[in-house]
């Protein structure tokens, strides 16, 4: 090959890489597009950009999942590179001839054709680190403006029940003073029942609306999870019974001791379950677990009820979200749960599939590292 000729294929080469590389930049900035469909078209780009195109295939194998060209299969001869996406190898590209050919600088492939390879892989993991930062940012904005909903909403709630409680409780009192009253007619002591039901309900939806504000400190102590468990659940067999629920404990024995308010994971336990009835409608199973992990304690509520899809199990723990009827639900029983959870330093995880039922674990410290109240340090409050 004279020097003339070596120029032109040299140049040849040259349009060859750009133009993939171009192509590239093209599919990327293309409306909507998936990083699946990215990956897919750059594979495309691959054979055409080599010396040999129509004896030449390409692979890309990313986390798992492969995108090839439609005559792709393993070949004698091929050139490999792998994908790095923030220094971690995340899959690789090759490419590949279906026929020997002959040899170049890197078996049958040319130095361009190394180059080109390995900037494609770059381009690529550029590609998915752009994008991850992207996804990143938008879920961090997400979390403020989430965040930003519930201090606006427990604002308001604590205001509402420091509102509602006085007169709610003026109300309360003249109706059970009336319930009193000798001469009470049966049909009048009916109604009052009915209000002071009403008012009981009502202040417990205010108790609820005050642990989410954060406006009812928790009262901490030592305590055995199980004990609290076990209460919990008396409050509930009777239902669980009457709605054909069969409910099964499995409590660990030697649980180590926390240090909670037992009030309020009691309040856990029974508003898990009773989310957990609500999702059994013609009956079914409960099954209500601890268990110690190092230096965590896990509570672990499950069913085999309705289940949630993706959509509600984003939802659940935002204030005033629910799938009950309007007179069924307030929807503060998960976000308060959240509440009490993390104010306890504890996490809460859900896993849910529709049709086969849901299951809440809720972590716990074992040592907080916060001493209970009225506790002394060298004899002296602290």
């Amino acid at each position: 090959m004279n020097h003339a000729s070596a120029q032109n294929a040299d140049l040849r080469e040259r349009v060859k890489e750009l133009t993939c590389l171009y192509s590239l930049a093209q599919l990327v900035e293309r409306s909507g597009i998936s990083l699946a469909e990215i990956l897919q078209g750059a594979v495309e780009l691959l054979p055409p950009a080599w010396q040999y195109p129509e004896r030449a295939a390409g692979r890309i194998v990313f986390e798992g999942r492969s995108y090839v060209t439609a005559n792709f299969r393993e070949g004698c001869q091929m050139q490999s590179t792998p994908i790095l996406v923030n220094g971690q190898p995340k899959g690789r590209i090759d490419v590949v001839y279906l026929e020997e050919m002959p040899p170049a600088c890197e078996g049958p492939f040319l130095k361009e054709e190394r180059h080109l390879i390995d900037t494609m892989a770059r381009q690529i993991a550029l590609i998915v680190e752009r994008r991850q930062a992207e996804e990143d940012q938008l879920r961090l904005q997400k979390q403020l403006r989430h965040a930003d909903r519930l201090a606006t909403i427990g604002q308001l709630a604590a205001g509402v029940a420091h509102e509602l409680n006085e007169p709610l409780g003026n109300i309360l009192g003249f109706a059970q003073l009336a319930q009193k009253h000798p001469d009470l007619p049966s049909e009048v002591g009916q109604d009052l029942a009915k209000i002071v039901a009403t008012c009981l309900h009502a202040r417990q939806i205010i108790h609820s609306l005050l642990l989410f504000s954060r406006q009812m400190p928790p009262q901490k102590a030592r305590l055995n999870l199980n004990g609290v468990v076990e209460e919990a659940l008396a409050l509930l067999e009777q239902r669980c019974s009457k709605n054909d629920i069969i409910l099964v404990r499995r409590l660990a024995g030697d649980l180590p001791e926390i240090t909670a308010d037992a009030s309020q994971l009691r309040q856990v336990v029974v508003d898990l379950a009773v989310n957990a009835v609500h999702a059994m409608p013609q009956g079914g199973v409960l099954e209500v677990a601890t268990r110690a992990a190092g230096d965590r304690v896990i509570l672990s509520v499950q069913d085999n009820g309705v289940g949630m899809s993706e959509e509600v199990l984003r939802e659940i723990f935002v204030p005033f979200f629910t799938t009950k009827d309007v007179n069924e639900g307030t929807g503060l029983g998960l976000p308060v749960v959240h509440g009490i959870v993390t104010s306890h330093g504890g996490t809460i995880r859900v896993q849910s599939t529709p049709g086969q039922g849901a299951r809440f674990d809720v972590e716990l410290p074992v040592d907080a590292g916060e001493r209970t109240n009225g506790e002394r340090k060298n004899g002296r409050d602290e």
